[in-house]
């Protein structure tokens, strides 16, 4: 078992929702003899199961610690571990901090595998998801951008970046839109097909303008600075990853920590909310953008980024990516439905980001 690698295992977690194979939690007791600790009770909160990673929370005599087993590449696990750690140690960021092995380690190896220990704030819970909290959490995602400015990774870690991954990730959802097509005119029996048909150019269209956007604004001058200016992103940013202690609020989950143009967290955060609220509400998005810049300001030429990449036709091609795997199982009445409450959403969005674009242009002090 000792040398065994972790491999994923969601076939073998056919009834429970929360399961690792026994030779993980065995491989988890031989991890925790490397830490100071008495463990009274380890309890399994979180897992995942389709790439290899869980997350125990483990009360002992020092009080309770998360044990996390981290599902990527070691010299990847080992690029988040540094970012998190200069955040707690030189940003004094609220951040868990990495509770270190007996001899001194952020980690133990095992399983072909990082695992680290952390703390576990008892006093988190969540924000709500109206607008003040929503704020809140946009306050917060602006100041945690801030923070992780001036992060330099170790030399046994990847250099984690998604900086120069815009343009393939516009050409790819371009070039799947036109797979969505032919996929849709092959099984046209399926009842998501005709739907598909009556909106995939319209969507194709977008990715193709946000492309040229791209193409024509500040993006290659702000790669050109390097890593320098730019922060961190944290790419699962949400309610589940923020959330209010004592102190404030405390961004937990690391994991996916990876250089990038920062402004992506909160495109994604954005376009989340509206989806969720099933329309595009100018004031709301207004309010949102406000909260950022209050911890961190945009410039001029990275609200455009914001702009081109809200305008990418991210949650169309996100529900609909599926049916090149089986068309049959993926069109289905049910994403009829989706698609069509998507194309009203789409239809929502338009005259929002016009507004936003020209509060900007017009000086609009948020």
């Amino acid at each position: 078992m000792s040398d065994q690698l972790i491999q994923p295992w969601a076939h073998e977690n056919i009834n429970q929702a929360l399961y690792v194979p026994d030779y993980i939690e065995e491989m988890a007791d031989i991890v925790l003899e490397e830490y100071d600790v008495t463990v009274q009770e380890r309890i399994l909160v979180a897992i995942k199961d389709e790439q290899g990673g869980a997350i125990w929370k483990v009360n002992t005599d020092k009080g309770p610690f998360s044990l996390k087993l981290l599902h990527r590449r070691p010299t990847k696990s080992k690029f988040s571990l540094a970012a998190q750690e200069y955040l707690v140690e030189v940003k004094k960021a609220r951040v868990p901090a990495i509770y270190k092995t007996k001899q001194g380690n952020n980690y133990v190896e095992k399983g072909g595998k990082l695992w680290f220990v952390a703390e576990w704030n008892e006093s988190l819970y969540q924000l709500p998801d109206d607008l003040e909290g929503t704020k809140k959490l946009c306050y917060a995602l602006g100041e945690f951008h801030q923070l992780t400015k001036g992060f330099v990774p170790p030399e046994d870690a990847e250099f984690v970046s998604r900086l120069h991954r815009w343009p393939r990730a516009y050409e790819r959802i371009d070039k799947k839109l036109g797979w969505f097509r032919d996929i849709a005119n092959a099984y046209s029996e399926c009842p998501a097909s005709s739907t598909i048909l009556s909106s995939v150019d319209q969507f194709q269209q977008q990715a193709r303008q946000a492309r040229l956007r791209l193409e024509n604004s500040a993006y290659a001058e702000i790669l050109a600075r390097g890593t320098e200016e730019t922060g961190l992103v944290h790419q699962d940013y949400g309610w589940a990853n923020a959330q209010m202690g004592d102190d404030g609020i405390w961004i937990i989950d690391l994991d996916g920590v990876s250089f990038d143009i920062t402004i992506r967290d909160l495109r994604k955060l954005m376009a989340g909310c509206m989806d969720s609220m099933g329309t595009w509400d100018l004031e709301w998005a207004r309010e949102m953008i406000k909260a950022y810049e209050a911890a961190n300001p945009i410039s001029d030429e990275v609200y455009e980024l914001l702009m081109i990449d809200l305008s990418l036709p991210s949650l169309y091609y996100r529900n609909v990516k599926d049916i090149v795997y089986s068309p049959t199982s993926f069109m289905t009445p049910e994403l009829d439905q989706e698609i069509k409450r998507i194309i009203e959403l789409d239809q929502k969005k338009w005259p929002v980001l016009e507004q936003l674009e020209q509060d900007r242009k017009g000086g609009k002090s948020y």
